[in-house]
């Protein structure tokens, strides 16, 4: 059983109807780790309603929680709203200086994308803002039964975290008057309103059903299950550990007369070579960013493939072509939708329906139920073969359709994964290893790779290049027969070959590459290997 799946079995027994719930604060650019909370759950949501259960996903904007610091891209004109509840800053122009008298809050400046990014994965939700929330009163319950049992809830924090609380601690953050929740002492409450001073002195008090303060927290998070009714919550393995924010949340919600969701720990998404991603450290790859080079589906099935607890590490190189051939195999045999034999062991037909699965959670439209409205069997890798190799796209489709894996005018879909392929393979994230670059000169490294007992299958090969058929299967049988022939290693004939149609020693399968450029090209070639040796 799937992951997605297994945790849908889970909450058949809480009852038919769920709401499982995401959670995130907007403090800087979003990336795809937090790419790997949401999809988590829109997938959960999937297998939940898939099962004959009804679910939604709530998206819990954190933008009641403070600004902490100037972030490396911000400027120090961001020094002064340090503490600032999120919604109630101004958003940073391309310089990281704030934009005095935007209509967009800082929150809503960095969600926005994030949302669009979404949107292009097939995400349908639910946005709840929690400053909205706050101020609308949906939190006043839930803090006042705090405040009522604080003797009760500094137990259990420092119980379960292991953290002493002091006998000045309350419940509640209040907004002082210069706007920040910093520097501010309780000196009391009374039902609505808590009294506290500032650091300067001046005294002030704040109603709890309003946006003039909120819970820390490990108590905002069990006032968000109580008031939303949530089910379900993926979330970060450091909440998950012992002591942490789950284990206290889950003993204070008791307190409002609730239990805690179903917990999904999950771990981090790491960019290859640099380690967690964190908006705040600016370690990110962007979700809009990720869509211009990699097709959603194949972002999908990079959260589908994984159980959450497996950390994933994201890998906008050569690792990305991997990721698309698995994905694509996959879907071929979801495509061709052939059940392991009914003799078949217990451990082959799991293994099928997980697979199916991760198929299935990775398509944009969750209800694709019949196989032949997939794509066609374009892979990723051919695709950025012919993305090189033909600068116009009408080519690319004349390619296709010759070769028999296009049959008729290309689909959106299509259309926009030689976009995304075309912007891959201008970008930074595009491997070294797989760029195409047909040479038309012998290089030095090319001529050294071959010497005159080599002239014979070159020349043999000329003339097979000359009268074959001019296309992959037929091109790769020359060359490896030849090689045969003349008691060559089949891999010392690509490399030779390599050397001198592209330059290197090794790249994209060769064959299919000679067959997307000119014959003429190709013998040009070997007549200048072939001349260098008289």
């Amino acid at each position: 059983m799937h992951w997605a799946e297994r945790t849908a079995a889970n909450l058949s027994h809480r009852g038919d109807t769920h709401l499982i719930a995401a959670g995130i604060t907007p403090s800087g650019e979003f990336h795809i780790g937090h790419i790997r909370e949401i999809l988590t759950c829109d997938m959960i949501v999937r297998a939940c309603n898939n099962s004959g259960l009804n679910a939604e996903l709530l998206f819990i904007v954190d933008s009641m929680d403070p600004l902490r610091k100037v972030y490396s891209f911000l400027s120090e004109d961001y020094e002064q709203f340090i503490g600032h509840p999120l919604y109630r800053i101004p958003p940073p122009d391309k310089e990281g200086k704030p934009i005095f008298g935007s209509e967009t809050s800082y929150a809503e400046h960095f969600l926005q994308p994030f949302l669009d990014a979404l949107s292009e994965l097939g995400v349908k939700l639910r946005i709840s803002w929690n400053h909205e929330e706050y101020n609308n009163g949906k939190f006043e319950q839930a803090t006042r039964l705090f405040l009522e049992n604080r003797e009760e809830v500094a137990r259990i924090l420092t119980e379960v975290s292991g953290r002493p609380l002091d006998d000045e601690w309350w419940p509640y953050s209040p907004i002082g008057h210069d706007g920040s929740f910093d520097g501010i002492t309780i000196t009391g409450w009374e039902d609505p309103f808590v009294t506290w001073i500032d650091s300067n002195g001046k005294t002030g008090k704040s109603n709890i059903g309003t946006d003039q303060g909120k819970l820390p927290w490990r108590l905002d998070w069990p006032a968000k299950w109580n008031s939303h009714g949530v089910s379900c919550e993926p979330f970060g393995k450091d909440h998950a550990a012992s002591g942490g924010s789950y284990s206290t949340g889950r003993l204070l919600v008791e307190i409002l007369g609730s239990k805690a969701p179903h917990p999904v720990p999950y771990e981090w998404i790491q960019l290859r070579g640099m380690g967690p991603m964190s908006s705040s450290a600016n370690i990110t790859v962007g979700p809009l960013e990720a869509l211009e080079i990699v097709p959603p589906e194949i972002l999908r099935y990079l959260i589908a493939r994984n159980k959450p607890n497996r950390h994933i590490e994201f890998d906008t190189g050569g690792g990305l072509l991997e990721l698309a051939d698995q994905y694509e195999r996959l879907l071929t045999t979801w495509k061709e939708d052939q059940p392991p034999d009914e003799n078949a062991t217990d451990r082959v037909k799991t293994a099928w329906n997980v697979d199916r699965a991760k198929i299935s959670l990775s398509q944009i439209n969750p209800k694709i139920e019949k196989f032949e409205k997939l794509e066609s069997n374009i892979s990723f890798r051919h695709l950025s073969m012919l993305a090189q190799i033909r600068s116009q796209d009408n080519d690319v489709w004349e390619s296709l359709k010759n070769s028999g894996l296009l049959k008729s005018e290309p689909s959106k879909s299509l259309k926009d994964k030689l976009r995304r392929m075309r912007n891959w393979i201008s970008s930074e994230h595009f491997p070294e290893e797989y760029k195409i670059e047909i040479q038309n000169k012998l290089t030095k490294e090319a001529k050294d790779s071959f010497n005159k007992g080599d002239l014979e299958y070159l020349s043999q090969l000329r003339d097979a290049y000359q009268n074959c058929d001019w296309e992959n299967s037929e091109i790769n049988d020359k060359i490896c027969n030849l090689a045969r022939e003349h008691g060559m290693q089949i891999r010392s004939a690509f490399v030779i070959l390599y050397q001198i149609h592209l330059g290197r020693p090794h790249g994209p399968r060769l064959a299919a590459v000679l067959a997307e450029i000119p014959r003429e090209t190709a013998i040009d070639a070997l007549d200048r290997a072939i001349n260098s040796l008289d």
